[in-house]
């Protein structure tokens, strides 16, 4: 069975080099991986990182390019791709442009698309924008749906899915983080070696990470306003990875640059980024990956968000939806600093989101499909 993965942006690959590994060692299976570029920078990393060469490489970003022009560079290569390669399955994952363009382009070919990290919803086609719709039309052409948890199971039925297409699988990244912590050597990781210089292990330490487009504006400058004022407790570091988006990062820059207490850093590998999260006393973001990844590594999560599809980090405990509201986001953090006991509390959970062996559960389906 030739399998033919499409991987866009760095989360992507993250979450797919658990199953793509899992593929190569499993005899009848040959696993074909397309690199659509849709975030090159920190997608070769991310390969680099799982020691991963896609097979094939497109190149369809360019400054201040829309939404609907690079999903119409995506179908057009990904159509020659998919005649080129002639792969008896796709598979996707998520909810990015390369996710819907794999997955709409494969429907036209007629070929089996395979959904990874399905069924998660907020309902709302604005938040996350344009996620959100992305991964509902997926849903529509998908043969296969592995979905992450029961919850997301239950999303599917709803919408008429059949049970029978459905795989609860537990969440790749969860795969990915064991995989990365096993293998960690902080000792010949330069970047590594450079956030040691930076992290002062006697101060509580406050990682932050932001990218969502319906944050930017308002919601941006709501944090910008919120980490001035946290910065002002010598007690508190706080370390900003910039996401490469320049309507993210410049304002970041511009505003918090020359804040005493604020460390703005670049983009850091995986690797990297899972050693500042276990340096975290909490993790204040809008990342879908954080949500899953935080309980794992006991560390608790401020969402900047108004509502989520990972509910059941929610539900759990592990993650607290704040918004972007300056007072909320104060209110959150010093309310983590103060009282002993709600940290604890949301420190104290098991992971909803799997036990580490989802990518063996989707390989395993892959190789009983006739």
């Amino acid at each position: 069975m030739k399998v033919l993965f499409v991987i866009g942006t760095r989360p992507e690959a993250i979450k797919l080099a658990p199953v793509i590994l899992e593929c190569q060692k499993k005899k009848g299976i040959q696993a074909l991986v397309c690199s659509t570029g849709q975030h090159k920078e920190l997608l070769d990393s991310a390969f680099e990182q799982w020691s991963l060469i896609p097979d094939i490489e497109l190149d369809v970003m360019q400054a201040g390019q829309g939404l609907n022009e690079l999903l119409s560079k995506l179908l057009s290569q990904l159509d020659i791709v998919l005649s080129d390669a002639k792969p008896d399955c796709v598979v996707v994952q998520g909810d990015t442009s390369s996710c819907l363009a794999g997955a709409l382009a494969s429907f036209q070919r007629k070929i089996p698309v395979y959904h990874v990290e399905a069924g998660l919803r907020t309902n709302d086609k604005s938040a996350p924008f344009p996620e959100e719709l992305n991964r509902q039309l997926v849903s529509r052409i998908a043969h296969v749906h592995f979905a992450p948890t029961e919850k997301n199971k239950q999303a599917l039925l709803r919408e008429g899915i059949s049970d029978n297409d459905i795989v609860v699988t537990g969440n790749t990244v969860i795969d990915a983080l064991m995989m990365c912590q096993k293998k960690m050597t902080p000792e010949s990781n330069p970047e590594i070696l450079k956030l040691q210089g930076i992290y002062e292990p006697k101060k509580k330490l406050l990682l932050v990470t932001g990218h969502r487009r319906e944050n930017m504006g308002a919601g941006f400058l709501e944090l910008i306003d919120a980490l001035r004022e946290l910065a002002s407790n010598p007690s508190l570091q706080i370390i900003y990875p910039l996401h490469l988006n320049p309507a993210v990062r410049e304002p970041m820059i511009q505003a918090l640059g020359k804040t005493d207490g604020i460390f703005l850093i670049e983009a850091l590998g995986y690797e990297a980024f899972v050693w500042l999260m276990s340096k975290a006393f909490l993790i204040i973001s809008d990342s879908g990956g954080v949500q899953e990844e935080a309980p794992s590594l006991n560390k608790p999560v401020l969402l900047l968000r108004e509502q989520t599809e990972r509910e059941e980090a929610i539900e759990a405990g592990t993650v607290k939806l704040i918004g972007t509201f300056k007072e909320a986001i104060v209110h959150g953090v010093r309310e983590l600093i103060e009282d002993e006991d709600a940290y604890i509390e949301m420190t104290q959970k098991p992971n909803p989101y799997g036990d580490g062996m989802a990518a063996k559960r989707i390989v395993d389906f892959l190789a009983s499909v006739e």
